[in-house]
């Protein structure tokens, strides 16, 4: 009987270490997926210069245990409307200050939320290529109120220079407009918008010919890298500043290109980060170098492939290479519970 009672002993010990294991490890699978049972919906402008930034913080709300949809793609101020909504959670390319009227029309602060700082240091500006520059002597935008200077960047023989400017509804073009009007521009140079891929694609073949060129652009993008500051293009300054949100663009260095320095920042929900701590803290730790987005927007358009599938591949590398980061973002984030 004795034995009987032992080995019913053991039976029921080795049932409840197995109850009190299962349990144990439903609670730490509980605290490294967080975001079970969680619908996210991430959204961004149709530009393959931004996908890897998304899909990073995509791979790591998945990793959180967030149910992730597909990227919705639209404008950048109906994003910033659409989060304000609920219908979109977040975007990760919010350009702080460029985006500023943006997050206003579609309700601030009381709808919408930013915090930290995803991508530092991203640059905007004209340039125009170095020969003609050093030719010219060229260094200020304002030069080109003067016809002769104007035309040695005309492309297409109406006595104008051809500025490769920015897409209607990015922000960038409310710049420029503004500058065509305060530097007396418009008598001398055109603006040419649609789409930005096509036009700065023309604009390179033309400096390969031997063209003058003159375009805007901003960094972190691949055009820098094809069109390098300093060897075969050259940043132009303007004479003040003169910016549509009344904002002083002169730089630390005492430069003036005409746009402040921006930060890249994920702009989200208000009510959803507030019910969501570790989405709300996942997005205040996240930082990427504008160097390494730059270098994947080059290595992008050097393997001739853009899109969603070479960014994810180039994305999963990043991560891989860069994994001790990625999981002190995770557990910054499995911490906020």
């Amino acid at each position: 009987m004795k034995s009987i009672r032992t080995t019913r002993h053991i039976g029921t010990l080795i049932a409840t270490i197995i109850i009190m294991t299962t349990a144990i490890y439903n609670v730490e699978a509980e605290d490294l997926l967080p975001g079970k049972g969680v619908v996210i919906q991430p959204g961004q402008e149709n530009i393959d210069g931004e996908n890897f930034q998304t899909i990073i913080i995509i791979k790591a709300l998945k990793e959180l245990g967030y149910d992730v949809k597909s990227v919705q793609h639209t404008r950048y101020p109906v994003l910033h409307v659409a989060i304000a909504n609920g219908d979109i959670t977040f975007m990760a390319d919010h350009w702080n200050p460029l985006h500023q009227a943006f997050f206003n029309e579609a309700g601030g602060q009381d709808k919408l939320i930013r915090s930290g700082k995803y991508i530092s240091g991203c640059a905007q500006g004209y340039l125009i290529d170095k020969k003609t520059a050093d030719r010219h002597n060229i260094t200020n935008i304002n030069q080109l109120v003067d016809p002769e200077i104007a035309k040695l960047f005309d492309a297409n023989n109406d006595g104008k220079a051809d500025l490769a400017g920015c897409v209607p509804g990015w922000g960038c073009e409310r710049v420029i407009e503004h500058q065509m009007d305060a530097f007396d521009l418009r008598s001398t140079v055109s603006h040419n918008q649609g789409e930005y891929s096509a036009i700065i694609a023309d604009t390179i073949t033309r400096y390969k010919e031997g063209q003058s060129i003159l375009y805007y652009t901003w960094t972190p993008y691949w055009v820098s890298g094809v069109l390098v500051p300093g060897r075969d293009v050259t940043w132009l300054e303007v004479p003040y500043s003169a910016h549509p949100n009344n904002v002083d663009t002169k730089l630390k260095n005492g430069k003036n290109y005409g746009f402040e320095a921006n930060t890249q920042m994920i702009v989200a929900n208000k009510e959803f980060i507030s019910q969501n701590p570790v989405v709300a803290k996942l997005f205040q730790v996240m930082n990427i170098s504008v160097n390494d987005v730059s270098a994947q927007n080059l290595k992008m358009k050097e393997e001739g492939q853009g899109g969603w599938e070479a960014a994810e591949r180039h994305a999963d590398a990043w991560i891989k290479a860069n994994r001790r980061t990625f999981d002190v973002w995770l557990n910054a984030a499995r911490a906020a519970i």
